[in-house]
């Protein structure tokens, strides 16, 4: 208990004396002497128990300070041991904020240079496909007007003979008898003669075709770009085919591999009405093909017409190699007479040797036969050695 609380028991006892006694001198005086002394007994040991019970509320003040001190001497250790637990962790806790942070920007730089990087990347397509939708845009407005594409379709087809044959093979723009210009003329020898070449391009049919939103529109497209083509196939044929000036054939050319893949998928029909009337159809691909043919049958009738020059020039050839057979004969000749001068300078020259060699020893040797010199000797034998050697003639 706390002193306020003593206190107040202690004020509690003596109010309570207090009203005793009063209620005593209330009494009888007999009474009240014997009640007196029961009272005062009573005081008195009511006095003793307060001064047990306020020494023992001492006790237990002092038991609850010291009590209270240990309690707070603990909880101020275990506040020092928790305020340190808090700040090592509060520290590792920082660091490994500030680790992740580190490297969190790291990342975070690395990303927003990829995502420059990207980005430029982005703005580069986008700038391309700016341009590229603009020229979109410029391409549909050329190929809208039919004068603008067919100029389109013929530079192609010029560009495409230009590269494949030699000069003297074509001609552009030819006006034929009949009043008619052709866009191009393939000059082979006859059979089959010249061969013309249309350039057709039947845009507005097939742009409606592929834009059509239902079977109606497409069959109504279908009709129409099959009418366009075999119309220009029948100009062609009545226009660009006459009998004893051009071959019986002619070329349609279709600068779009697109469209030229489209008739042969689905419009069969208009590709045989083509052969039926000798007008073929072809791509810049199938074109290109067509003239490689060209190229090599006019290089076949050009080394036809060099026939008998290539003759001529073999029969020279092979009057050079016989000259040159017979010049080989004769410097064979020459050469077994240098080796004959050879051999015989050799023989000469081993001939001074050993006369040298005798001359050297001319003093050291004695006299084979009597009245001989070593000398004399061996120019007998030289002398006999040259006579048995044979000569060449």
């Amino acid at each position: 208990m706390s002193v306020g609380e003593i206190v107040l028991v202690g004020a509690a006892v003596i109010v309570a004396v207090a009203a005793l006694l009063v209620a005593l001198k209330a009494m009888r005086p007999q009474q009240g002497v014997d009640r007196l002394a029961q009272v005062a007994e009573t005081a008195t040991r009511l006095a003793d128990a307060q001064t047990q019970l306020t020494g023992r509320l001492s006790q237990m003040a002092e038991s609850q300070a010291a009590a209270q001190a240990r309690t707070a001497e603990q909880l101020q250790n275990q506040e020092r041991v928790v305020t340190k637990m808090l700040e090592e962790r509060l520290a590792d806790v920082t660091r490994r904020i500030g680790e992740n942070l580190e490297k969190t920007s790291e990342k975070n730089s690395q990303t927003m240079g990829l995502l420059q990087e990207r980005l430029a990347v982005i703005d580069a397509a986008q700038k391309n496909i700016t341009e590229l939708s603009a020229e979109v845009v410029s391409l549909q407005d050329i190929l809208s007007n039919k004068q603008v594409r067919g100029a389109i379709g013929q530079t192609q087809m010029e560009d495409l003979v230009r590269n494949m044959l030699p000069p003297g093979a074509f001609n552009f723009q030819v006006t034929l008898s009949n009043g008619k210009r052709a866009d191009c003329v393939i000059r082979l020898p006859n059979p089959p003669g010249l061969i013309a070449v249309d350039s057709k391009y039947p845009h507005e049919a097939f742009m409606r075709m592929i834009a059509a939103a239902d079977e109606r529109e497409l069959a109504l497209a279908e009709t129409a770009f099959r009418s366009d083509v075999i119309k220009h196939i029948k100009d062609i044929a009545e226009k660009y085919i006459i009998p004893g000036e051009t071959a019986d054939s002619a070329i349609m050319f279709v600068p779009a591999e697109s469209v030229f893949a489209e008739l042969h998928d689905r419009f069969p029909m208009i590709v045989e009405e083509g052969f039926r009337r000798r007008v073929y159809i072809v791509s810049p691909t199938t074109l290109m093909a067509t003239l490689n043919t060209v190229r090599a049958i006019l290089k076949d009738a050009r080394m036809r017409e060099q026939a008998h020059v290539i003759q001529t020039e073999i029969g020279k050839m092979m009057e050079d190699v016989v000259r040159l057979d017979k010049r080989v004969g004769q410097l064979s000749t020459h050469f077994a007479q240098t080796q004959k001068d050879v051999e015989e300078i050799r023989t000469s020259t081993t001939k001074i040797v050993r006369r040298g060699a005798a001359i050297e020893n001319i003093q050291l040797e004695a006299p084979a036969k009597p009245g001989q010199l070593p000398l004399a000797g061996l120019l007998a034998d030289d002398e006999a050695a040259e006579t048995q050697t044979p000569r060449l003639q």
